[in-house]
């Protein structure tokens, strides 16, 4: 699809804006999903007005993680381009990464007698984190023919690159994560399933002794679980891709690293929702398109906490009239992925998602919900189609063909 959209592309002066409220879909508690259960009084408004459906990130039934959610809705197949974590990790907290590099995402976890207390380590505080990050890259420098470099990380979240001396081949990085997903289960053994993935295996084994001999006193965070072994990919990027200068803001490093691997400018960007809308309005006359990412209600997805999910979603709607203040030609409201509080995880619903234009039909949905949106014009559609839709309803795709 992305090699037929980028033969049709034609430049204009429309802007597109899409906020990707991470985790979105949700699931029934008590007969109501996250979505339904909140008072979204603007979000309801611009659904009646709006293109709405649920799209499919990977496949039905499968559960995506927030790399391949992201690279869907940039409309890069998550399949043919399968990016590990780290990466993307890596990127986002600024580290440089070369063909000699293998990136990786750790959390910070609690451990007792071999087992998983807590993957996140209590969601230890950011400035703590960053004095253990700190700490470990003083201790830990080197581990065999690899250099070893640390970037702290949001909360519980560092990343690490390692360095070796030449440049290693695509399957180096595969690696299984040691995170089991799951508390009360032991830290799954980093296993190399190449002859390059089993020496870069081996180096993190040694790297897990290191760091929990660095962390033993610690109360929360003793032990590092290592996600997303990853090498550097080829991409084309977004402008090369559809024409698009474009610009994300992003709060987490992760997904300014998933903007910076296909060449959107990413800077660094602090604070809430409301400072990334701030920053979105100061730059809105500079780029075509813009990406914005809201992380928190995944976070609360995660845990289970289904009041606090629904509550970062009336948030963002009180916050939403700052948006269509800017006048998008296009704007997309969707989420990566379904994370339902009551799986406390991702998963593989079909996800939530609304394009307001001037050329839809609209009137089809009373709101925004994924019941609602089971309604709308859009239907159920692969996520890697929205930014077609983005271009053809931001008049920037010629007709296809005599």
């Amino acid at each position: 699809m992305q090699k037929i959209t980028r033969s049709l592309v034609q430049k204009n002066t429309t802007r597109i804006v899409l906020v990707v409220l991470d985790g979105l879909g949700g699931l029934p508690v008590n007969g109501k999903s996250e979505l339904e259960a909140a008072h979204t009084p603007n979000l309801d408004a611009l659904a009646r007005t709006s293109a709405c459906g649920l799209h499919v990130p990977v496949a039905l039934g499968i559960t995506p993680g927030s790399g391949p959610g992201h690279l869907s809705l940039f409309g890069y197949d998550p399949v043919e381009f399968q990016i590990g974590r780290g990466i993307l990790e890596a990127l986002g907290l600024g580290m440089e990464i070369r063909k000699t590099d293998v990136a990786l995402r750790c959390n910070y976890a609690t451990i007792e007698d071999g087992i998983i207390g807590d993957r996140r380590a209590g969601r230890i505080p950011t400035d703590q984190s960053r004095i253990l990050t700190e700490k470990l890259q003083a201790a830990v420098s080197r581990i065999g023919d690899a250099e070893v470099a640390f970037a702290p990380g949001m909360e519980h979240r560092f990343a690490v690159r390692f360095r070796f001396p030449d440049s290693l081949p695509p399957d180096a990085a595969r690696i299984n994560d040691t995170d089991p997903q799951k508390e009360g289960l032991a830290p799954a053994p980093p296993v190399g399933e190449t002859p390059s993935a089993q020496h870069v295996a081996q180096v993190a084994d040694a790297f897990i002794s290191r760091v929990s001999s660095v962390l033993k006193n610690e109360k929360k965070a003793n032990y590092a679980l290592l996600r997303g072994f990853s090498v550097m990919p080829h991409l084309l990027t977004f402008q090369e891709a559809y024409g698009l200068t474009s610009l994300a803001v992003a709060v987490y490093p992760m997904y300014r690293g998933i903007a910076k691997l296909i060449g959107m400018e990413a800077p660094e960007v602090s604070g809430d929702v409301a400072d990334e809308l701030a920053f979105l309005k100061d730059k809105f006359d500079d780029h075509d398109f813009f990406f914005m990412h809201v992380k928190k209600v995944d976070s609360y997805g995660e845990d289970g906490n289904f009041e606090e999910k629904k509550k970062r979603i009336e948030e963002f709607d009180v916050l939403l009239p700052r948006i269509l203040e800017l006048r998008p030609d296009v704007l997309i409201i969707t989420g990566d992925h379904s994370t339902p509080a009551l799986m406390k995880g991702h998963s593989w619903h079909p996800v939530p998602a609304l394009l307001k234009s001037p050329y839809v039909f609209g009137g089809l949905c009373s709101g925004f919900s994924e019941r609602e949106c089971f309604r709308g014009e859009l239907g159920i559609f692969p996520t890697t189609s929205l930014m077609t839709l983005a271009l053809a309803n931001a008049g920037r795709l010629r007709k296809f063909g005599a």
